[in-house]
């Protein structure tokens, strides 16, 4: 018989090489799932991972999802380091989305080069407001910071509903709930002609190395780290719990907003109902699968990436339900979870305990 018993220290090994069981597993399971749904599970899994990357629009549109991805994930995983929990990323990227939208058309008729220097600013002001939001009442009144986040994402996006319905509606777009497309001056410039991928791919790279300074080279990133690894160690040292709470919401939701930019001044072209199909939620799976490292974020958001553009490859040849995506990604974080259990502790072999005799027993 055997038994779980915690490690004496944190194990090394299982931390690097749990994503790479958790992805696995996910693969074993979704073999099951595709004999279930009447597929071929070596040729499902050929359309899903790898056919969508065999070409360079595929690779293209692979950067282009990692992108959102890795901006929030990158902000996330600095304030889960410091276990600050910010699960309202869509939120914050969507209202940086709005934000960097009423830039553009206020100076839709303006073509100057500042316009799209002024909306990456606005947008990461406006992710940064909406995550002071849940900052301000977990550090003033010691709410739920999971909760507030969480709930202001569908404040968020019923305020998009609003705008795209209303004020900010395209005159001239047969009362489609949208805004004008923008400008050439407000959209950003793509990186290889023919694919939509842009240079929001390149800011998101910088803001993954500037994440990985910061943590390694910072005393801010060290108390941080310290704050989640060892509170009392932390509360000890006299290191503020409140401005990792404030640093941490502010660096995430800079990074969720700019990622909204991303999104409306790249692929769309213009604000719409919906300017995320959920990134800033499968962010934090990002976050988590990339072991809170910005190299293992870049790394994750590229497999998350996968898994969209897998999806919407395995709708269209395999005629599959859109929802196997989530169930990917939902797959894959179940079994991290799985796995990391194994970090801090282990099975160790446990005989049982030879019975007592009887004539002793009496």
């Amino acid at each position: 018989m055997s038994r779980l018993e915690a490690r004496p220290e944190p194990s090394r090994a299982m931390m690097l090489a749990s994503p790479l069981l958790a992805a696995l597993a996910m693969l074993a399971t979704g073999s099951l799932l595709f004999l279930f749904l009447g597929q071929e599970p070596l040729h499902a899994f050929h359309v899903y991972f790898i056919k969508p990357a065999t070409t360079a629009y595929g690779i293209g549109e692979l950067l282009l999802k990692a992108t959102p991805l890795i901006l929030c994930g990158v902000g996330l995983a600095i304030g889960f380091r410091a276990d600050v929990h910010n699960i309202g990323a869509d939120g914050q990227l969507t209202m940086g989305a709005i934000a960097a939208g009423c830039v553009a058309l206020y100076f839709d008729d303006v073509e100057a080069g500042w316009v799209l220097p002024l909306m990456i600013a606005a947008g990461a002001l406006g992710g940064m407001a909406w995550a002071a939001v849940p900052a301000l009442l977990r550090t003033r009144f010691n709410t739920s910071e999971i909760l507030v986040s969480l709930m202001l994402v569908y404040v968020a996006y019923l305020f998009l509903g609003y705008l795209v319905h209303g004020p900010l509606r395209d005159p001239a777009g047969y009362n489609f709930p949208q805004s004008k497309m923008f400008s050439d001056s407000a959209t950003l410039p793509l990186l290889v002609d023919g694919l939509r991928v842009n240079a929001a791919f390149i800011l998101s790279l910088i803001a993954a190395a500037g994440a990985w300074f910061f943590c390694r080279h910072t005393f801010a990133g060290y108390r941080m780290q310290v704050s989640g690894i060892a509170p009392a160690a932390a509360l000890y040292a006299g290191f503020s719990a409140p401005k990792n709470v404030w640093l941490a919401f502010l660096v995430s939701g800079a990074l969720a907003g700019m990622a909204g930019v991303g999104e409306v001044a790249g692929p769309l072209g213009q604000l719409q109902p919906s300017v995320s199909p959920g990134y800033g939620f499968a962010a934090i799976i990002v976050a988590y699968v990339g072991r809170l490292h910005p190299l293992g974020v870049v790394l994750a958001a590229l497999l998350m990436s996968l898994l969209y553009i897998g999806g919407e490859a395995a709708q269209i040849e395999l005629q599959l339900p859109s929802a196997i995506t989530g169930l990917f990604q939902g797959l894959l974080l179940f079994y991290l979870l799985a796995a990391d259990l194994f970090i801090h502790y282990r099975f160790k072999a446990h005989a049982p305990r030879a019975p007592i005799p009887t004539e002793i027993a009496a």
